[in-house]
């Protein structure tokens, strides 16, 4: 008899080893390589795959690339943001992977999606690996759900999921919470390792391709923000979608990170009430709730988040620092990023920040990452620094390059359009758009970052004594 081959596997990252080690090298992960037993029943491979009286594989056919193209059929979830996601629906036959932190209300989200399914007369298939039937039913009652014909189950077998979604009508919709939690008799190993979790989804996913049920699979998120368990579940998955949010915020954010059948710069707003989850039409309205229009330091920047343009605060505050090297705090945007912009002002600006905290946070817990938000950004920390109150009717949008001067961007004229429609009225933008005959708001084209300085430093106040204006600029006084 064959003598075992062991291996060792990392829990993080899924690389493979012939012995154990402390660390990963893949990864740099301490103490995450696990010795792990391959099943008997996968893919054989040397002497024994070539060994007399094997099975032979079957033939396929081959199609050429000419032919009729058929557009995948999708079933709409009932949620307009999450069919924004999607691309339209689920595909049928799709996996899709969704992660998020604890809490942030992916069985929420889930729960609503899979009841309004069922209300068309689909048949939606629930099960949870995580909670009994019981408190899935009480999260249904507290979300006026409960009288939606959604079939639920508490298992963790992935051979007896799939033998008993086999059953009569294939499933339009499965949710399985969590890809964690579930296991294969395939497979020698403790729920949740790679190895299961691995073989697990691959067993959903086969049966999601020859019944044509749409799958979701609910994956945990490390603390690193990170889908756990192997990378190698986000490529065998048609989608990775993540459910974004912070717990002080009442809003939350779907984003697509892969989508085969769909966009992946698309993004879904949802403001979490007591009855659940509400689609959030107008984001731009809920981020600009509440801003304070007297205060220096503040910008209203014009972004794009995949086709849809949304408006967003951004704050900045700029102090002068007791310690040796300043500190840079940001929340929602790239520290590189403000790095970059603190040094063409600088450089390019006159403005001295050597000697100051800079703090930048994006309004609402929203995360910005096109560079279309340097020009807002600079206008803040200008506006910080020298106190002066940057008009309340004012959006910022532009490029920053290093030589300082200011880039267009794209998308430009539905950029206008919303912040018109939010009764904005000027724009400060780059020059030379090519967009010139479709400007939806007046504009004012800025060709260097010096241009937005000495518009602002213009209006700033002159303090005797302190003259925080006057003691900013290098070329000024």
């Amino acid at each position: 008899m064959a003598k075992i081959q062991q291996t060792f596997v990392c829990q993080s990252c899924g690389a493979v080893y012939n012995r154990w080690r402390g660390r990963c090298e893949a990864c740099n992960g301490w103490n995450t390589i696990v010795e792990e037993t391959p099943g008997g029943t996968g893919p054989q491979s040397g002497p024994a795959a070539t060994r007399p009286g094997r099975a032979r594989g079957r033939v396929f056919p081959l199609e050429g690339l000419t032919g009729e193209a058929k557009q995948a059929p999708r079933i709409p979830s009932g949620i307009a943001e999450l069919d924004r996601v999607t691309g339209g629906g689920f595909v049928r036959g799709s996996v899709i992977l969704l992660g998020g932190d604890p809490g942030i209300g992916k069985s929420t989200l889930l729960m609503q999606a899979s009841a309004a399914m069922a209300g068309t007369g689909e048949r939606v298939a629930y099960i949870s690996g995580e909670e009994a039937v019981g408190q899935v039913r009480l999260r249904a009652e507290r979300l006026g759900l409960s009288a939606q014909p959604v079939e639920l189950a508490a298992e963790t077998n992935v051979e007896d999921i799939v033998e008993t979604l086999s059953q009569g009508r294939p499933p339009a919709l499965a949710i399985i919470d969590s890809i964690q939690t579930m296991w294969t008799e395939t497979v020698e190993s403790a729920p949740g390792t790679v190895t299961q979790v691995r073989s697990s989804a691959q067993s959903l996913i086969r049966f999601a391709k020859t019944s044509g049920t749409a799958v979701i699979l609910v994956g945990h998120v490390t603390k690193d923000g990170q889908i756990a368990g192997p990378r190698v579940v986000e490529h065998m998955v048609d989608a990775v979608a993540s459910f974004e949010g912070d717990q002080g915020h009442h809003f939350r954010i779907l984003r697509a990170v892969k989508n085969r059948f769909g966009p992946t710069d698309e993004i879904g707003v949802f403001e979490m009430t007591d009855g659940g989850l509400a689609e959030v039409p107008n984001p731009s309205a809920l981020f600009l709730a509440g801003r304070d229009h007297a205060a220096p330091g503040t910008a209203v920047f014009a972004g794009m988040e995949g086709t849809r343009p949304l408006l967003v605060e951004i704050q900045a505050l700029v102090a002068p620092s007791a310690l040796g090297m300043p500190r840079r705090a940001v929340v929602g945007w790239d520290p590189n990023r403000l790095s970059m912009v603190l040094a063409v002002l600088e450089a390019h600006g006159g403005i001295r920040l050597g000697t100051h905290d800079v703090y930048l946070n994006v309004a609402g817990g929203l995360r910005i990452s096109e560079p279309a938000a340097d020009l807002a950004v600079a206008a803040a920390l200008v506006s910080s620094l020298s106190g002066a109150v940057l008009p309340s009717e004012n959006v910022y949008f532009g490029e920053i390059g290093l030589s300082g001067a200011i880039r267009p961007v794209a998308q430009a004229t539905a950029r206008l359009k919303e912040a018109q429609k939010l009764g904005f009225g000027r724009a400060l933008t780059p020059q030379g758009r090519g967009e010139a005959g479709t400007q939806a708001l007046p504009t004012e084209a800025l060709r260097h970052i010096a241009d937005l300085v000495s518009g602002i430093a213009a209006n700033a106040p002159r303090r005797a004594g302190s003259g925080r204006g006057s003691r900013s600029y290098d070329d000024e006084d």
